[in-house]
């Protein structure tokens, strides 16, 4: 039942129903304020009202720190990139509204700004984090708050990467990381590439992979917990193997390597060997592309890489139109 009054020239709205907390809001108008009454009683009848007055007092910066430092660590791969993404969201211009006041047209704010500083995948992404965080907190923390994420339009993706090395290239790359080549040269990153090419497994996977969960004599790599929320067990080729059994056990982690080293030592191997626009993700397309050849069963092909869509696949999958010549004849 919503009762009203005038205080000054104000008008309180006040609303009780059995079953949800009081609320009250003032108005300039007693229509203004009979309106809202109206538009509240019918969401606590129908059972959609949803109250945001805790939303009010939680700054969105503080919702992404308790995300970052709670939740976060719990993930079982290599999350050193999104930590600190989130980081800077957190310390955003959006990370000083509350929760409440975080609405569509704050977040397109954001999208369009970031726009003109990085590309329109990394705005996706950090779209995406800011709405799953959001959800997180509807969902484990009792927030209640609609998502303004689900109102915001968002950047049109470029066509996925194709950039795969000749096998000059390829050469050349290899042979700059071979530890001989340089007596600074860190001996696991050559080996790191070796198993990324065998195995089309993502760096993280790679990074966090530990001898426990490796059988080298079934010649399988079993990863718990994967960038899609999903076990996977990868079939190791027998080079990927023999490579693997070579490694010294020397650390829990088969290649006990940081993002950040991996990250630095190869950009620098790139420049060496003259190679532009080439990302250790893109081991992966390449892998993946000879994969393809040796499993052209899609579902075969998936289990390998952990593809759950097979459209996600088909951005992995490169062929020329010449091997495709030779396939029909």
């Amino acid at each position: 039942m919503a009762s009203f009054v005038q205080r000054g020239d104000k008008w309180m709205a006040r609303i009780a129903v059995k079953g949800y907390p009081k609320q009250n809001k003032t108005f300039d108008t007693h229509a203004e304020a009979k309106a809202w009454a109206a538009e509240v009683e019918a969401a606590m009848y129908s059972r959609t009202f949803v109250d945001a007055s805790e939303a009010k007092d939680v700054l969105f910066g503080e919702l992404v720190e308790r995300y970052r430092s709670l939740e976060i660590p719990k993930r079982n791969y290599d999350n050193k990139s999104e930590y600190f993404r989130l980081g800077k969201i957190a310390r955003s211009f959006i990370g000083q509204y509350s929760v409440y006041n975080l609405t569509p047209m704050v977040i397109a704010q954001y999208r369009d700004e970031r726009i003109k500083e990085v590309g329109p995948a990394t705005v996706a992404r950090e779209l995406a984090n800011i709405q799953g965080i959001i959800n997180h907190a509807c969902r484990e923390w009792g927030l209640k708050v609609e998502n303004p994420c689900l109102k915001v339009k968002k950047p049109k993706l470029p066509p996925g990467r194709n950039r795969l090395l000749t096998d000059e290239q390829l050469a050349i790359l290899l042979h700059e990381l071979r530890p001989g080549s340089h007596a600074k040269r860190n001996p696991l990153l050559y080996p790191l590439v070796q198993v990324a090419l065998e195995t089309a497994m993502r760096r993280g996977e790679l990074l966090t992979l530990t001898w426990d969960r490796v059988d080298l004599e079934r010649r399988t790599a079993h990863l718990p917990i994967t960038k899609n929320g999903k076990s996977r067990t990868v079939p190791l080729s027998s080079k990927a193997a023999e490579i693997m059994a070579a490694l010294p056990r020397t650390d829990k982690r088969v290649f006990p390597l940081s993002s950040f080293v991996v990250d630095s030592a190869w950009w620098r191997l790139c420049k060496r060997a003259g190679i532009e626009d080439f990302n250790f993700h893109d081991l992966r397309h390449m892998a993946t592309t000879r994969l393809a050849k040796k499993l052209p069963n899609v579902i075969e092909l998936s289990a390998v890489t952990g593809h759950s869509n097979p459209k996600m696949l088909a951005r992995y999958y490169h062929t020329t139109p010449e091997e495709l010549a030779l396939k029909i004849g």
